[in-house]
């Protein structure tokens, strides 16, 4: 069975980082898509930042030039580094992985791990 597993959330002041992780295990995992979302409460769950097989990155809008993703194919993890972070990027972050090119679409993942929170105070 597929699992995915993030790590490194935590709290954080405004203009601050954090590092997350995503180990992921049981799939050929450098033929798969993979993202970050994010849930706020009473919000639905957005979609942060995605990684193609070849390298190729996608952002939001909002997380663009403050948020890098990145992946090491042999270490079956993939990251999110999260600088100048604001109190709108508070959420439980969610790792994903598709085989489609989909990068965006909530909808195309199969697969999410259980994630992880990042709160950041003003």
């Amino acid at each position: 069975q597929v699992q995915l597993v993030e790590s490194g959330g935590g709290l954080v002041q405004a203009g601050g980082s954090l590092r997350l992780s995503c180990v992921a295990s049981r799939l050929t995992f450098n033929t798969y898509t993979m993202g970050w979302f994010r849930q706020a409460p009473g919000k639905e769950r957005e979609f942060v930042a995605g990684i193609i097989r070849n390298g190729n990155t996608y952002y939001a809008d909002s997380v663009k030039g403050r948020f890098t993703i990145s992946r090491d194919n042999a270490q079956n993890t993939v990251y999110l580094q999260m600088n100048s972070l604001k109190p709108e990027d508070t959420a439980v972050y969610y790792c994903a992985a598709t085989q489609s090119i989909a990068v965006r679409a909530t909808i195309a993942y199969n697969y999410w791990g259980q994630g992880t929170q990042v709160t950041v105070s003003s």
